[in-house]
């Protein structure tokens, strides 16, 4: 039923030549992409909400690790021997040494090298302390890895800072989300390809550009331009999270030649935003996500991963020769075309930090990020 509700609704805007509309236009200050102190604040705002950090398939079997470092904190994620998901923070805690170095692997238990306080996988707990007997007591129980929330949903590991243990990740993302998760089956999907960028740009400007439905026929004329229309789109809003639909030129044909609605679903891309930092885009053939994260003491840096996700059935040579055409594309555009244009917005935002950006009543996918950070921070 939606999709028939989306596709008539883009086959209207076509006709009318119009597209959904915010009720106002947005301010954003320019001083959000540059100042330290805002920085702090989203860091701290994005720390009170699930975050995904991994994909389960990374830690398959019981003792598999990865390390990785979230928010700038550093983190063990393991999987225990009843398959359920840990996360630890990568810290001793008698003097503050990593106690895993290695990016993967496979341990029942995890050793600081500086000097060999060891701890558990299952509970990250305080296994075995050296010389023990000349220090004043010291209580185990109280003194294992630092845990942060974790939870295994979707396919992806979820991280929750505030250790919030009431909110479930279905009862955060909500059952539009959920259902449109489970329709493109990710838990059963495998990564094809895997690449981080750090970039010299806001990480909410990198969204901006990911997001915009208004610059195709402008910055990818030769590219996606071609492909997609400009500035008609449907939104829908899932509480903290949202989706945006856009129109093939292909579908623009059938419907300016009054062909019937039905089937047109087919000429329709989406991209689905999960708050506060990472968006699914479905292709026909693969799922495209993307994470982008701030840095953690530069508010005009970033670090985009981009993976494409498909199901392993139809991943044969023909496929993974597409795949890899679609990558080669979607590098050229952003390389060439999207990030060029955010460097020049991060700095002249650096070099005229007065003022505002403006974000119109038809750019409601980029307003959601920004309006909802504001609640997150300022308040309603």
């Amino acid at each position: 039923m939606l999709k028939e509700e989306i596709a008539a609704r883009l086959a209207d805007h076509l006709r009318n030549d119009t597209t959904d509309l915010a009720p106002s236009d947005l301010q954003v200050p320019v001083a959000h992409f540059i100042s330290p102190e805002r920085a702090a604040a989203e860091r701290e705002a994005i720390r009170k909400v699930p975050l995904i950090v991994a994909r389960g398939a990374e830690i398959a079997e019981p003792g598999d690790f990865v390390t990785t470092q979230v928010l700038g904190v550093p983190l063990i994620l393991v999987r225990r021997s009843d398959s359920s998901v840990g996360c630890y923070v990568n810290m001793c805690r008698h003097r503050g040494g990593r106690v895993e170095y290695e990016p993967c692997g496979s341990k029942r238990v995890f050793m600081c090298r500086y000097h060999g306080w060891t701890y558990g996988r299952e509970a990250g707990e305080l296994r075995h302390v050296p010389y023990e007997e000349f220090f004043d007591p010291i209580d185990h129980a109280e003194n294992g890895l630092r845990t942060v929330r974790a939870e295994e949903a979707h396919g992806f590991v979820w991280i929750d800072f505030s250790g919030d243990a009431s909110r479930s990740i279905g009862d955060y993302l909500g059952p539009d989300v959920q259902s449109y998760f489970e329709e493109l089956s990710l838990d059963r999907c495998q990564v094809f390809l895997d690449r981080s960028i750090t970039l010299d740009i806001n990480w909410k400007i990198v969204l901006d550009g990911a997001i915009d439905v208004l610059h195709p026929k402008f910055l990818h004329p030769d590219g996606v331009g071609k492909l997609i229309e400009t500035n008609t789109s449907v939104w829908r809003s899932y509480g903290r999270h949202g989706q945006t639909f856009s129109p093939r030129r292909k579908m623009t044909k059938l419907v300016k030649a009054d062909e019937p609605v039905d089937g047109l679903w087919k000429y329709i891309g989406s991209n689905m935003f999960v708050y506060p930092n990472a968006m699914v885009i479905a292709a026909p053939d693969h799922v495209e996500f993307w994470t982008v994260w701030p840095s953690t003491d530069n508010p005009a840096q970033s670090v985009t991963r981009i993976r494409f996700l498909v199901r392993p059935e139809i991943l044969d040579e023909a496929m993974t020769a597409r795949l890899s055409k679609s990558w080669e594309i979607l590098e050229q555009a952003a390389r060439d075309e999207d990030w060029p244009m955010e460097q020049t917005i991060q700095e002249n935002s650096r070099a005229c930090p007065d003022g505002f950006y403006r974000y119109g009543r038809n750019e409601q996918s980029c307003q959601h990020l920004h309006r909802q950070l504001a609640r997150d921070i300022d308040g309603p």
